[in-house]
């Protein structure tokens, strides 16, 4: 038999610098990619605390500020009149003799003894919480019960955030990652991933515009979230006092997915005691989700955040339709960073 002859060296040759061209051309072009369409991790920040349950903030409720109407859009209810607290008796000073001069006295605020300060509430100095790292114990069932784990992890750097959420079941591990911008009022997502083991799926906010991964854009909502932000966001709206968290109220959140966004509707339906595998026994007010119109998936979640741990979403239970369904409880909060607080912690062993 006849060897085939082999491609002369000259051709070989001819062929590298063609590969490095194309090359250098794909990472020029990938280059150009607007920044608020990638990811870049932070790197992981130093937990040093161990959080426990402590007394609750005393906060004054600021009901948040509604958009104007505008076409298209989807009123939320009117804002709640705030309630008047309830007047605290100064205490009693001898009386100063009638000709005596003095300045104005300013009573100081009365606090409860055991009752979490501002200072001790676990927040930076801007209000938002310190870099946190809540660890879940996962169960579960589909198509036979589920075991694992999951995390939801809070960090900043500057005006700048990430909320990573991370879901581990046996061999699937799933990532859902937002970042963006932190604002006084609101969390300002810019990119959202989604991340599994047969693929990505992306969205990009410009404050106009979002970007779903079809390449499809619609117009964006004042105050949206994505599916990691909105444990931070709620977080930090119910520890601040611009969302009341009572029984009998109701959340309105704009929520966007990779499937598509509506607007949310949470019922605080009751106030519960969990049972938690290390922190004991916790109260937490129960936020159950409305049916919205026009869904596009059939997940939805329930959610429960604790007063006495900085208001935290301390058990989240997803359901998957068909009776299946992903429950996590907490089971250890790790802080650290500015601003972390020193009442109710423990050094981390």
């Amino acid at each position: 038999m006849k060897r085939a002859p082999s491609r002369p060296l000259w051709l070989w040759l001819m062929l590298v610098p063609v590969l490095c061209a194309h090359l250098l051309g794909l990472n020029w072009l990938q280059g150009q990619l607007p920044q608020s369409g990638r990811l870049a991790l932070m790197a992981d920040p130093l937990f040093t605390r161990l959080i426990t349950p402590t007394r609750p903030t005393l906060v004054l409720h600021k009901p948040l500020a509604r958009p104007e109407p505008g076409a298209g859009s989807v009123l939320a209810p009117p804002p709640v009149a705030e309630e008047a607290l309830p007047a605290v008796a100064p205490a009693q000073t001898p009386a100063a003799p009638a000709d005596a001069k003095q300045a104005p006295q300013v009573e100081p605020p009365v606090v409860e003894p055991g009752v979490a300060t501002a200072d001790t509430a676990g927040a930076a100095s801007d209000g938002w919480p310190a870099d946190t790292r809540l660890s879940y114990r996962l169960g579960g069932y589909y198509r036979g019960n589920l075991y694992g784990s999951a995390r939801v992890q809070w960090q900043r750097e500057e005006n700048r955030y990430q909320v990573r959420v991370d879901l581990s079941l046996a061999l699937l591990r799933v990532s859902m990652i937002s970042q963006g911008e932190v604002r006084a009022d609101a969390l300002l997502p810019q990119v959202y991933e989604e991340q599994f083991p047969w693929g990505v799926r992306r969205l990009a906010f410009d404050g106009a515009f979002v970007r779903f991964d079809n390449g499809v854009q619609q117009q964006q909502p004042p105050a949206l979230q994505d599916t990691a932000s909105q444990f931070v966001e709620l977080t930090h709206r119910f520890a601040s006092g611009l969302e009341e968290l009572k029984v009998g109220r109701q959340v309105n959140l704009w929520l966007a997915r990779p499937q598509g966004m509506a607007l949310w509707t949470y019922d605080v339906v009751e106030e519960e005691l969990l049972q938690t595998p290390e922190l004991g026994p916790v109260l937490a007010f129960h936020l159950r989700p409305r049916p919205i119109a026009n869904p596009t998936g059939v997940i939805t979640a329930e959610l429960w955040f604790a007063p006495t741990l900085q208001y935290l979403p301390v058990r989240v239970r997803i359901d998957l339709g068909e009776g299946n369904f992903v429950d996590l409880l907490v089971e250890r909060i790790e802080q650290g960073g500015a601003g972390a607080p020193e009442t109710g912690l423990s050094p981390r062993m």
